[in-house]
């Protein structure tokens, strides 16, 4: 048993000695968004940033990327109704819109009725 948690300890190790390697800040991409700056433990002299020397992502260009990031997916590609150019006013639902053209008046179906009685003699 203790040979086999010895050698596992060991094969997780050797497996997880790359990513050390890998984690090299020199690597990163220069991009701003970090706020440190030069920014340096007082104990040990090293740098407190993944990328020091980076400036902040404030001011007009991080804030139009930020709003402009989603305009892929969200914004509306609604194509042009020919029907809607006549419109001069839309009053609402149940009602015939205004339009350019001639006034056509849509007659009710039924001008005058007859009363009938409803028990008859």
């Amino acid at each position: 048993m203790k040979t086999s948690l010895f050698l596992f300890t060991i094969c997780a190790g050797l497996l997880l000695a790359p990513a050390a390697v890998v984690a090299n800040p020199e690597m990163l991409p220069k991009h701003p968004g970090y706020p440190m700056g030069n920014a340096v433990d007082p104990v040990k002299g090293q740098s407190l940033a993944n990328d020091p020397g980076q400036t902040n992502a404030t001011g007009e260009d991080s804030l139009n990327k930020a709003a402009a990031f989603d305009d892929g997916h969200s914004k509306q590609n609604l194509s042009v109704n020919q029907n809607d150019q006549r419109l001069l006013e839309k009053p609402g639902a149940g009602l015939l819109p205004k339009v350019q053209g001639p006034n056509i008046m849509i007659e009710p179906p039924v001008k005058e009725g007859t009363k009938v009685n409803a028990a008859p003699q």
